[in-house]
């Protein structure tokens, strides 16, 4: 579904390969209430941020829980609308509303059939630690070889 897929930029009509890369409780790397999902963009990287009052929002209203697997799905179909729409401009992350996260959940389930009927994600490579293939490390963490600190450009 959205963790693997090529999109037409509404711009510049050109195939973008987008792939799912990773996913982080963004308290720890940025201070945010919120769960950053990483895609590569045709090799360039994306961080779609979901508020992390959306996991609470939706075992309130429905009990059900948003997991890794649905969190990766609402975000890349997220991106992949951003893209189509011309709304991606080249920015590095985009947030979303909690309100957005409970609908494209909505979205994806019914596309799907079911939670379980959700494609696994993948393992990008067991040799590889997580630090070395999201190319950052976290804060007060040792540096890896060849991996400097997230950068963000938000203020």
């Amino acid at each position: 579904m959205y963790e693997d897929f090529t999109v037409t930029d509404r711009w510049t009509g050109e195939p973008l390969h987008v792939t799912w890369r990773g996913t982080l409780v963004a308290i720890a790397t940025r201070h945010a209430d919120a769960t950053d999902i990483r895609f590569d963009v045709s090799g360039k990287p994306v961080w779609i941020a979901l508020p992390n009052l959306a996991w609470i929002e939706q075992k309130r209203r429905n009990g059900k829980v948003i997991t890794d697997y649905l969190a990766a799905q609402i975000a890349g179909l997220y991106l992949k609308q951003a893209i189509e729409s011309g709304y991606d401009n080249g920015r590095e992350m985009y947030t979303m509303t909690v309100d957005e996260v409970l609908t494209l959940a909505e979205n994806v389930v019914r596309e799907a059939g079911s939670i379980a009927n959700l494609p696994s994600l993948p393992i990008i490579n067991e040799d590889v630690k997580p630090e070395q293939e999201l190319q950052m490390t976290l804060p007060g963490e040792p540096p890896e070889p060849g991996v400097g600190p997230r950068v963000s450009d938000i203020p």
